[in-house]
């Protein structure tokens, strides 16, 4: 497939990364020379300096026969008259990254339409409901749904007293329907066979029905109580969004942030929840309002230092779970080495979105693990395919990748080298990234 991409900062070079990872072929269009230097000399892509929304650019013949079109600069402006400039060159696909409210949240199709767009991906809004997933699991530091929610992948990490140490995984006390799917152990995704055995502080990726899953979490002797005491710091989008959202689920909400602008922005939308104008590193602030019995504390300044060091400070006080933003994907596995439980990126999870367009004719859902370092697909079984109607144990797919659910007639199964993948079964894959475009043309 032939995408050009509009804008070289984070979203911009981490999608092209991926994508030229998945050999598609990758134009990126960047008017600051630096930017466009950088992104040419890190990647196999071909780039073209200049406004992606100009005439002079979109008549590129490279360009004009995109099959997709994405724009991810800062500006929503320059984004949307991109993407309604993309479409009158007959570009057939657009997608637009919007961060504005106004132009998100009325949720009007037709306007998108008008523009042009496609796909409208809010990064503040999609890092928000995935902070919320995970925080309505205990013990989770990790979590994405599949299949309507039907199947849930998982990931915890284990702690040395972990009744899971040390057994091979063949051997594991698992509750019906689960299956342990994947491992990251010193910054590596390991696809696990039957003998393989779990270590302390590896990260595990178990997956199965939600209501099986939360029997898994029941039985571990690290498990956490359900979250219902939450402080924020930080109010900006992202902190307002899931301030709103985390209240609507019935949990408590404080939130810390330095500008009055904010705060009293956040102050009208919350019921119940308290704001506070304050430094969210004032230590004497944080004790008063109780972030040591808080559940969870979530750092979501744009500083990545900083919500390192409050991270620490909240646990240093005795929070349970701290949640970390980041804006700088070499931070994933310093922070985690350090303590911190889940340390997510906006930039990853808004390529996440976009991958999942991408592969939309083939996958019905894509999601990127651990930093990207491993892959969860989704994929309804077609009638005419190689894998259709024959037993796993017959079907050569690469090395490290295995089927880990199959939904059929809404019911989950954990398949087995005996079981038989029919039409209209939804199966959900674990694999590393390279694995994307085989398993696509495979399948």
């Amino acid at each position: 497939m032939r995408i050009t991409i509009v804008g070289a900062g984070k979203v911009g070079y981490s999608v092209a990364q991926y994508l030229s990872q998945e050999n598609h072929e990758v134009i990126v269009v960047e008017a600051d020379e630096a930017q466009r230097s950088a992104i040419q000399e890190g990647l196999d892509v071909m780039t073209i300096g200049g406004n992606g929304g100009s005439p002079s650019v979109l008549s590129h013949p490279e360009i004009m026969t995109s099959d997709l079109f994405i724009a991810t600069t800062h500006n929503d402006e320059v984004n949307m008259i991109a993407c309604a400039a993309a479409k009158k060159v007959g570009i057939p696909l657009t997608i637009a990254s919007i961060r504005n409210d106004e132009y998100i949240e009325t949720g009007e199709t037709p306007f998108h339409k008008t523009m042009g767009i496609d796909l409208a991906i809010n990064t503040s809004l999609v890092t928000a409901q995935k902070i919320s997933r995970i925080l309505s699991i205990p013990s989770a530091i990790g979590a994405e749904d599949f299949a309507g929610g039907k199947i849930r992948l998982l990931e915890m990490r284990l702690r040395p007293e972990s009744s899971f140490i040390d057994v091979p995984l063949k051997g594991l006390a698992l509750p019906p329907n689960v299956l342990a799917v994947g491992i990251l152990r010193q910054g590596k995704v390991i696809i696990p066979h039957g003998e393989d055995r779990l270590l302390a502080y590896d990260n595990v990726f178990f997956i199965g029905p939600p209501d099986s899953l939360g029997a898994l979490s029941e039985r571990r002797p690290e498990e956490e109580a359900r979250v219902e005491n939450v402080m924020i710091i930080g109010a900006g989008r992202t902190g307002r969004y899931l301030a709103v959202i985390l209240e609507k689920k019935g949990m408590m909400v404080k939130v810390i942030d330095r500008q009055e602008d904010r705060c009293r922005l956040l102050a009208n939308q919350l019921k119940r929840g308290i704001v506070f104008c304050g430094e969210g590193t004032d230590v004497d602030l944080l004790a008063q309002e109780g972030v040591g019995e808080a559940d969870a504390v979530i750092c979501l300044t744009r500083d990545d230092e900083l919500n390192l060091l409050l991270a620490l400070l909240a646990k240093d006080l005795g929070t349970q779970r701290t949640f970390v933003r980041v804006n700088h994907p070499g931070y994933f596995s310093l922070m985690e080495k350090v303590g911190v439980d889940v340390v997510l990126s906006p930039n990853l999870t808004t390529a996440e979105a976009i991958l999942g367009q991408v592969h939309r004719d083939k996958f019905t859902m894509l999601a990127l693990l651990e930093g990207a370092k491993a892959r969860a697909l989704e994929i309804e079984v077609p009638e005419k395919s190689k894998v259709t109607g024959k037993k796993l144990k017959e079907i050569k797919f690469p090395a490290n990748c295995l089927v880990g659910a199959i939904l059929r007639d809404d019911h989950v199964i954990v398949p087995n080298g005996n079981s038989v993948l029919e039409k209209d079964d939804r199966a959900v894959m674990f694999c590393l990234p390279d694995l994307v475009s085989k398993i696509e043309k495979y399948l």
